[in-house]
């Protein structure tokens, strides 16, 4: 219909020759004709919104973001102590000298050199001489840190494990706890011919301390205890308790070092009785052409399953059309198939890293950062944020339960029937999943292969096909009875953040002190570990966990060394996380809000 402008500047219908029409009628059609232009509009719209968001990311056109993110990934002011300013400039002066850094070197390298192995199959303490080790280690922190043995209370929790008390001037306040642990990954004997230096040489080349445990975790063990030791020497008392708790069997899970001091912490203080707890784990870390802090606020859970079947037996000269073997190998094929699926979900530490990503990160494609923007209330937008995201194998690791099976055993003879197999799957289970749902999940998958083998099928001690008995048996069981639910995740922002502020505030005043920088460069992210720490048994203690390190890792994983050949760390890394846990006392101590 053509159209022409009205004195007012209004679109109205043009005018046609016609015979006068009645009054009413002539409204009718007035009306009729905006409620079809009406109706045009609104198909008009679900088209290009149907188009929009079916379109491939890449070619997706979200309304561009403003410079201007921050609202995206709220971020605090760098923090340093007002109290303490003397006491925090002579300090900064200290770290700054040559005479210093070979001094931290010296403390690590000494820790290195006492090989504190934890193994898989270690008897009971007093009965397993490959405990002993620990013991020359309590020495050298005793020799070391004479100032932390003067003034702090130690106590040891089950033989080995350390607790020590630095009572402070305020009982009201809630203490600080820092915690890592004192045990090492084994060295492969097979492998010492292969490292660039000897594995417990703590050998110094003019850049790194070489040697097992460098990294994980005795650089962060000695980053506390010797940034205690600078305190004492200068006279600081602290108003707030700080409180140490080293476990000694942390790479096999802590079943005797860390379940111990969690009771005993437990005992003490009570529940919910830390303002905070920073542990091992989260680093600074390059990508996306930025450096970013990635302290994690969370940890996800942990299951391994356990596949059992079992069949008759025979000679090979006659087999079924399927061995134990071959069931077995469809089964895992069919578990593998079928994981759970990976979902982006807001409201989780991935989803918040997702977010500062897209606020901070220069490189991070336009589409994720449009995306990104609009994700909080599109659920279009955030499945278009989370196809891109995924094209990152680690990420999409990170956010969602995982699956690998990793060990499998069966068959003792080449002419014999295989009577007994066995397989397990390890599972790292997202931040809003549970044990429970991997169980379900896990059985289900399995259910129709049962069938159709003629299996009796008990998945976690319950029957799923019956009492009738079949050819044979396919049994899902916890491997280990040590299934973890994902931790509690701390709070990052509202009223019950201050915690993770202080840390924030913290991390960037050493980042920037440090480097001498005049502005506050780095972002302070949250994220997770991809492994679990010994904060599995500190849940009771307090609501605000972190795990973080302040190690400069660089690009990539930032794993390199650990747990494999070749473990080094940065001598003036290893400085900056001196610098960091003084700095982080010294805020505590002076928080109200804690």
């Amino acid at each position: 219909m053509s159209s022409t402008k009205s004195e007012k500047g209004s679109l109205l219908p043009s005018a046609q020759p016609a015979q006068p029409v009645p009054e009413t009628s002539q409204r009718r059609k007035y009306v009729t004709f905006a409620v079809l232009v009406l109706c045009a509009f609104l198909q008009l719209g679900q088209y290009i919104h149907g188009f929009w968001f079916r379109r491939a990311p890449e070619q997706q056109h979200f309304p561009p973001a403003s410079a201007e993110h921050s609202s995206l990934c709220p971020q605090v002011a760098p923090l340093v102590p007002e109290k303490s300013t003397d006491l925090y400039s002579g300090l900064a002066e200290t770290f700054e000298t040559k005479e210093f850094l070979f001094r931290a070197v010296d403390l690590l390298a000494g820790a290195v050199r006492i090989p504190t192995q934890s193994y898989d199959d270690l008897g009971p303490i007093g009965e397993d001489p490959r405990w002993e080790a620990f013991a020359p280690f309590h020495e050298y922190l005793l020799k070391s840190y004479p100032q932390v043995h003067a003034t702090l209370n130690l106590t040891k929790v089950n033989t080995y494990g350390l607790v020590y008390h630095w009572k402070g001037t305020n009982s009201t306040l809630k203490p600080l706890l820092l915690t890592g642990h004192q045990d090492v990954v084994p060295v492969n004997p097979e492998t010492y011919d292969e490292w660039v230096h000897p594995p417990f040489s703590g050998y110094f080349d003019g850049q790194y301390v070489w040697g097992r445990g460098s990294r994980d975790d005795k650089s962060g063990l000695i980053g506390v205890m010797t940034g205690i030791e600078l305190l004492l020497e200068r006279g600081f008392r602290p108003a707030r308790s700080v409180v140490l708790a080293f476990g000694f069997d942390e790479e096999v899970s802590g079943k005797r070092g860390a379940s111990a001091l969690g009771e005993y912490l437990y005992e003490t203080y009570g529940k919910d009785s830390f303002a905070m707890i920073v542990d091992e784990g989260g680093k600074i870390t390059e990508s996306y052409g930025g450096v970013f802090a990635v302290p994690s606020v969370g940890e996800k859970g942990y299951i391994d399953v356990r596949f059992e079947l079992a069949a008759p037996g025979g000679h090979s000269s006659v087999p079924p059309a399927h061995t134990t073997i071959g069931m077995l190998a469809r089964l895992i094929v069919e578990y593998e198939n079928n994981q759970i699926e990976a979902v982006l979900s807001r409201n989780t530490p991935t989803y918040w890293h997702a977010e500062c990503l897209a606020a901070y990160a220069p490189d991070l494609p336009d589409s994720i950062k449009d995306s990104m923007k609009y994700a909080g209330g599109s659920d279009e937008a955030l499945r278009a944020a989370q196809e891109e995201l995924f094209k990152d194998p680690t990420f999409k690791a990170l956010v969602g339960t995982t699956t690998a099976v990793d060990i499998v055993s069966g068959g003792v003879k080449s002419n014999a029937l295989p009577e007994n197999v066995m397989a397990i799957a390890n599972h790292r289970i997202a931040t809003d999943s549970s044990v429970e749902e991997v169980k379900k999940h896990s059985t289900a998958i399995l259910k129709t292969l049962a069938t159709e083998f003629n299996l009796s099928y008990t998945a976690f001690g319950t029957s799923v096909t019956g009492d009738e008995p079949g050819y044979g048996m396919l049994t899902l069981s916890d491997a280990w009875g040590t299934a973890l639910n994902p931790a509690p995740v701390s709070p990052v922002d509202g009223e019950d953040a201050a915690p993770f502020k202080l840390l924030s505030g913290t991390i960037k005043s050493t980042y920037k002190a440090h480097r001498a920088l005049e502005e506050d460069v780095i972002p302070v992210i949250p994220s997770l570990v991809s492994g679990n720490t010994d904060t599995r048994y500190y849940w009771n203690l307090t609501s605000h966990i972190f795990r973080y390190s302040h190690y400069h890792a660089g690009s990539g994983t930032g794993l390199n060394g650990v747990h494999t050949i070749n473990e080094a760390c940065n001598a003036t890394n290893l400085v900056e996380m001196m610098r960091f846990f003084t700095t982080l006392i010294l805020n505590a101590d002076e928080s109200p809000a804690l």
